[in-house]
């Protein structure tokens, strides 16, 4: 089967399940996405389009008797002439429809169907990065229905580590809930006369690109996100997905900005930045504060706070275990290979790339002993 054929939109049954591939068009994606409290931003089509281009994106949908049950964004790279490669579920496949209380019936089916689709059909290995956290309600199903599925766990590949905090709680239970120096710190904000500006504009955002850019020139850390990239996608989401931006003010000054989404029942805090003098008025700790009130309005159950390195960043690591959240971590990756050369295509360059990164970390030591 050629990639050309592959790519065809396909409607299919399947054990008393329809399964439609690269059938549904964009915006009845995005109505769709906000039925499941597993959505995200990573399966917006807007995100997938922006961070690697639309070309390399397949949609499947999952229907029972006509009701959709099951969705997944799939970004699918193939290797030149050969066809053979990856196709990659990013916070995915989404299947915990809002309101409902049983869900494993329609991973199943879930499963088979990219299964059918992207390995047998296609040929291809199939990386699955799910939204569920370890120790979750059904984070022990996944794990079963994977197996099952055939779909094994990459232990080795380091997950996603992040604090949670409960939104389920009232405003004040989590504000007894926040650490004593935290809170001590979010009263000092409110008594600084910040006020606070926010909504979803591009000329917010701009606003908060030059915090950005003001903080990053004077900590001079390395980051792998882009934050002009973010600023892409908002442009690209559809009101109801786009991301929430907050900054607060003093004498008309810019202190501190900080961006989230939530398109399912879990608000990410994607972007923060705080100004030289924003570190004096404690904008970062007011803002937090903010943002929780609004994830709660939005009916969010939980705020993920988007990720943390106690080793290598223990100072953004202080600042986000005082709002009193649980430590958590994704559940690993499960991958699945269609075929021989695919697992080859994917596996060989990465096990290549990992050895050349072990190589520069063996010599860096060696190169600054010798500059001694």
């Amino acid at each position: 089967m050629t990639p050309e054929t592959a790519s065809k939109a396909s409607s299919t049954a399947l054990n008393g399940y329809r399964v439609s591939v690269d059938e549904t068009p964009e915006d009845e994606w995005n109505a769709l996405l906000p039925l499941f409290d597993d959505a995200s931003i990573y399966q917006t089509w807007a995100y997938g389009a922006v961070r690697w281009g639309e070309k390399q994106l397949s949609h499947l949908v999952l229907r029972k008797n006509a009701a959709v049950v099951g969705m997944a964004q799939v970004r699918v790279i193939r290797v030149p002439l050969i066809g053979s490669g990856i196709a990659y579920i990013r916070w995915g496949p989404l299947y915990r429809l809002r309101g409902s209380i049983s869900h494993g019936e329609a991973l199943v089916a879930l499963m088979e169907a990219i299964r059918e689709e992207y390995a047998n059909r296609r040929g291809l290995m199939v990386r699955i990065l799910p939204n569920i956290f370890q120790g979750s309600t059904c984070a022990a199903d996944f794990a079963r229905i994977c197996q099952e599925a055939g779909f094994a766990a990459d232990e080795a590949h380091p997950s996603y580590r992040t604090l949670l905090v409960s939104l389920e709680e009232t405003l004040e239970q989590i504000r007894k809930r926040l650490d004593q120096k935290w809170r001590n710190q979010l009263n000092a904000s409110e008594r600084n006369g910040l006020s606070i500006e926010e909504g979803q504009s591009d000329e917010l955002y701009a606003r908060f690109l030059t915090i950005y850019d003001e903080m990053m020139g004077r900590k001079r850390f390395e980051t792998t996100v882009d934050a002009r990239q973010f600023g892409r996608l908002q442009r690209s989401l559809p009101a109801d997905l786009k991301m929430h931006i907050l900054l607060c003010e003093k004498d008309g000054k810019d202190q501190a900005g900080l961006v989230s989404t939530s398109v399912g029942d879990t608000g990410i805090y994607l972007l923060g930045a705080t100004s030289e003098a924003g570190m004096k008025s404690k904008g970062a700790y007011l803002l937090q504060w903010q943002m929780i009130k609004r994830l709660k309005e939005r009916g969010c159950r939980w705020y993920d706070l988007g990720g943390i390195n106690p080793e290598t960043n223990p100072g953004v690591y202080h600042f986000k275990a005082g709002l009193g959240g649980v430590e958590s971590r994704q559940c690993s990756r499960r991958e699945l290979s269609g075929s021989w050369i695919s697992s080859a295509c994917v596996m060989l360059p990465e096990r290549l790339s990992g050895a050349i990164e072990a190589w520069r970390h063996r010599r860096k030591p060696a190169l600054l002993n010798a500059t001694k």
